[in-house]
């Protein structure tokens, strides 16, 4: 099977914690993409969107679902596929940083095999898109 990375590297003029703050939340983070995104399962820890939290992608029956792995307050969300999907051994991982000028950068990679063989390239292209064309909104959301 093939393998795929989708690497985004944005920079903003927002304070990171709004930044993150956006990131972190499921439902706010569906808005940034323009998708139906709901935590259906609450993390154990502090915030609900931590560590251990499912967030559902989609409507009704159709859609995927993803656990939150790693979850650093300010720093890093990391995130897998854990549903029937078309692809495997998927890892999201978005990092903040304050840049020496003061702004926030975004680094989002995300990075799979397909099950499928030729489809990946479909996915990951549909994937990039819709990233980036919601990374756009970040100003109007945080």
């Amino acid at each position: 099977m093939a393998q795929y990375t989708i690497e985004i590297d944005e920079t903003f003029n927002i304070p990171r914690r709004r930044v993150f703050a956006l990131f972190a939340d499921h439902q706010r983070f569906g808005k940034l993409l323009g998708a139906p995104i709901k935590r259906i399962r609450d993390s154990d820890q502090a915030d609900p969107n931590g560590i251990g939290s499912v967030r559902k992608i989609g409507i009704g029956p159709i859609g995927l679902e993803e656990t939150v792995l790693s979850f650093e307050p300010e720093t890093l969300i990391e995130y897998t596929v854990t549903s029937m999907s078309p692809i495997r051994n998927h890892l999201g991982r978005i990092r903040f940083e304050d840049t020496p000028d003061g702004q926030t950068r975004v680094h989002y990679t995300i990075s799979f095999e397909d099950i499928v063989p030729f489809t990946g390239k479909v996915v990951s292209s549909a994937l990039e898109q819709g990233i980036r064309r919601g990374i756009k909104r970040v100003p109007d959301l945080a």
